[in-house]
């Protein structure tokens, strides 16, 4: 089943908003940079994506905003921008909407807050809301209770993937019969609890300039750098969407698809297999070739052993064109955000299909080699009609996206 993409809500690294996200992925402005907030030498880490000048009182209400952490803040105010680019309004029927959004970790800077009065001051320190604010369903449910949307709602938690899965629930949900699903995602994950807990994977980047770390697909690659942010997207069933009056229509879901390596909760499979199942599982779904797609979004890990896997995957599915496959990482300008990050990827696919211009991979200046793979290594113009977004989440999920053009032409 398809559906449309009417509204795009972006709370980035590199920028509030969808236009200033695209902008600064154009200027080629890295968004990464030395961790604000705390100290993190001890952690061995000392870069990060964060997402600067957000101010949660313009977006959230003050008693919604002390029951809630970050990461929620931001997902409420990227479903409030989702709607309004949609110029959607919540329909008399309360149950014609839904909100299925990912979560990776949830709100560790108020946990970390409670548990640290906890450890101070006594249980009588920890206050009431410590029961909601962390738990990974909090955006899900809060923006489900601000907004009104009582359609069939949930929780993805696949990790990096869960941005791509949430788009693959909002179908089965649209199939029974809701219109409108929120999906997408957003992370909060800094703060000295949540970066030790990322550090521990051992793929983290250790290096202090932003431009020699985080290095998809290059020779250099040393781990990746962590980031907050994401998006929330506004998906609607085509006959829905053009019965409200739909003003725009960024693009089609066509086909989605996910597999699971089933091999180690920490290492990745040995080979691509099931990652490049995936891929496949989305072309069928969408009934497009190979040959067909104009660009591969990459989940881009950043370290050598996973970004070979993903060329491997790549390589698999595309390899016999005859002409090589467009490949870029996007991510390598904001860090990897988990759940969030790849529902950004899917909103800069969207806004690289509008305008025709794929942005290169951030520093790609020794790319490893690629047989049938065109790295993007700068920012070129290109016309894009179908686009595919990868995406892996820690413990084996792989998933795929296939985008389309809006098919009757009604594209921002």
């Amino acid at each position: 089943m398809s559906l449309l993409v009417t509204g795009l809500g972006v709370v980035a690294p590199t920028g509030i908003g969808v236009e200033a996200h695209w902008e600064s992925l154009l200027r080629g402005e890295h968004a990464i940079g030395p961790i604000e907030g705390f100290d993190p030498t001890q952690y061995g880490i000392s870069l990060a994506g964060q997402v600067r000048g957000f101010d949660p009182d313009e977006h959230v209400a003050p008693q919604l905003k002390v029951q809630t952490d970050r990461w929620t803040w931001m997902s409420l105010a990227a479903a409030t921008l989702a709607a309004e680019d949609a110029g959607y309004t919540a329909p008399e029927d309360v149950y014609a909407t839904s909100v299925f959004l990912a979560s990776g970790s949830g709100g560790n800077e108020f946990s970390q807050h409670e548990i640290q009065g906890l450890w101070a001051r006594g249980p009588k320190a920890v206050g009431a809301y410590q029961s909601i604010a962390w738990f990974y369903a909090a955006s899900t449910g809060q923006v489900s209770i601000r907004d009104g949307y009582k359609g069939p709602s949930g929780v993805v938690v696949s990790e990096g993937a869960g941005g791509l899965d949430s788009i693959g629930w909002a179908r089965r949900v649209a199939r029974r019969g809701t219109p409108a699903v929120l999906v997408g995602g957003t992370e909060a994950g800094m703060c000295p609890y949540a970066l030790l807990c990322q550090a521990t994977s051992g793929r983290l980047s250790a290096a202090t300039r932003p431009e020699e770390a985080y290095l998809p697909f290059d020779r250099r690659a040393n781990g990746h750098v962590v980031g907050e942010g994401g998006a929330i997207l506004l998906v609607e069933e085509p006959g829905a969407a053009r019965a409200r009056g739909a003003r725009q229509v960024w693009g089609e879901v066509a086909g989605y698809g996910a597999t699971h390596d089933a091999h180690h909760h920490e290492d990745p499979a040995p080979d691509a297999t099931q990652y490049a199942r995936a891929i496949r599982l989305a072309l069928a779904d969408a009934g497009v070739s190979p040959d067909e797609v104009d660009l591969v979004v990459a989940d881009g890990a950043g370290t050598p052993e996973l970004d070979a896997l993903e060329l491997a995957a790549i390589g698999a599915v595309f390899g016999s064109r005859s002409t090589p496959v467009p490949v870029t990482a996007p991510s390598s300008w904001t860090g990897r955000l988990m759940a969030g990050g790849s529902a950004l990827n899917v909103a800069t696919a969207l806004l690289a299909m509008r305008d025709g211009i794929v942005p290169g991979t951030a520093h790609l200046q020794q790319p490893v080699e690629a047989p049938g793979i065109d790295l993007v290594q700068s920012t070129r113009v290109q016309e894009l009609r179908t686009v595919v977004v990868l995406a892996r989440g820690a413990g084996g999920f792989n998933s795929s996206l296939v985008l389309r053009r809006d098919p009757a032409g009604e594209a921002a």
